[in-house]
């Protein structure tokens, strides 16, 4: 079928889908992206919205076989940000009119974190009389506990299934009991029944992925009504399992990580299309791929960013992956940069606006 055929067709299959994302001409990638644009204007506008991302502790009891904060990872020196100084920068994050928050952290399902981020949540929400929307990313966690902090400010949730493909999943981390595909799904179904926006995402170009699995996940998001989308190219991180077996492969070498990048873009945009009206962030990791990583995932559909606002002293330890962008920026720098990047790409910012999902509202009809 031809592109521009596809571009246009009412209703994509999972073949179609596969075809768009395989996508490696430029000039047919750039037919793409543009589709995508068009239909970010027509649901979306030329707006961007920002989530000042907040990673406040990077202890974590989970053991993701790609992650560098994983438990098993000596390298990673821990630490925990003082309660005062996270609601001095979600202050900040409100005078500098952000919109909203996310709070992201490893994984602990212990009461006492439990109820520290229920305290949280409650003060932040004290900020500008609860004008300042606020994300939780923080894991895999019972019903109750999600129940408990949404009555107390959180309206967002952002947990990625990594991979729709149980298989590949299970590839990804230890078989211990305490890392199961089904258990992250039925967390987002969980989400979804509490009444939460709901964020999920994939990591895209991982080894023995194919084309075929990213459709699924596409697929699988449309499936379970997602609202926000959060996903990146994957990116190496020198001291973990998978890291080490890509590198070992020849698997991150320069070229390697543009097929990645190119996918990445290629992702966003071909959920853009299939989509519609959903968030979809424009992520570090097409960053750390490429120095205008972040600019191209807007112009091929995204319309979300995450400005830094992570204190500066512990922004080395919350290192995901290798070269991460921002690390040594200040919350300022990372402001006027993301500010002049969405400038560049003829988009503006909403700022002071919560820039809540229309695919959300779409779904959850006012009586």
């Amino acid at each position: 079928m031809e592109l521009d055929v596809l571009l246009h067709k009412e209703e994509l299959t999972r073949e179609d889908l596969a075809a768009l994302l395989g996508l490696t001409d430029p000039k047919d990638r750039q037919k793409l992206y543009q589709a995508a644009y068009a239909v970010k204007l027509k649901y979306i506008g030329n707006v961007d919205h920002y989530r000042g991302l907040l990673e406040f502790s990077n202890r974590c009891i989970k053991n993701c076989r790609y992650c560098g904060i994983r438990r098993d990872n000596m390298e990673a020196v821990r630490f925990d940000t003082p309660r005062e100084e996270i609601l001095e920068m979600a202050q900040w994050a409100y005078e500098q009119r952000y919109g909203s928050l996310t709070l992201q952290s490893g994984e602990r399902q212990d009461p006492e974190f439990i109820d520290y981020v229920e305290g949280l949540l409650r003060e932040i929400k004290k900020i500008g009389k609860g004008t300042l929307g606020i994300t939780l990313c923080v894991g895999e966690q019972t019903e109750a506990t999600y129940r408990r902090w949404f009555e107390a400010g959180a309206h967002r949730y952002l947990l990625r299934i990594e991979t729709s493909n149980p298989m590949l999943y299970a590839r990804l981390h230890p078989r211990d009991g305490h890392h199961e595909w089904t258990v992250r799904r039925d967390c987002l179904k969980a989400l979804k029944r509490i009444g939460y926006q709901v964020g999920t995402g994939d990591m895209i170009g991982l080894p023995g992925q194919t084309l075929e699995d990213l459709a699924d996940d596409i697929l699988f998001y449309r499936e379970m009504g997602i609202d926000m989308i959060g996903m990146g190219p994957y990116v190496v991180h020198h001291n973990t399992p998978i890291g080490k077996e890509v590198m070992a492969a020849g698997g991150d070498c320069p070229e390697a990580r543009q097929r990645r990048f190119i996918l990445g873009l290629n992702m966003i945009a071909v959920t853009r299309l299939f989509l519609k009206d959903v968030n979809i962030a424009s992520t570090t990791a097409l960053q750390a791929l490429n120095p205008l990583g972040r600019e191209l995932g807007l112009l091929a559909g995204a319309n979300i960013l995450m400005p830094i606002v992570t204190l500066p002293r512990f922004r080395p330890q919350y290192l995901l992956y290798d070269g991460k962008p921002c690390v040594e920026d200040t919350p300022d720098q990372c402001k006027n940069c993301l500010a002049s990047r969405v400038a560049s790409v003829g988009d503006r910012v909403g700022f002071g606006e919560w820039g809540d999902s229309p695919h959300y509202f779409a779904s959850h009809p006012k009586e």
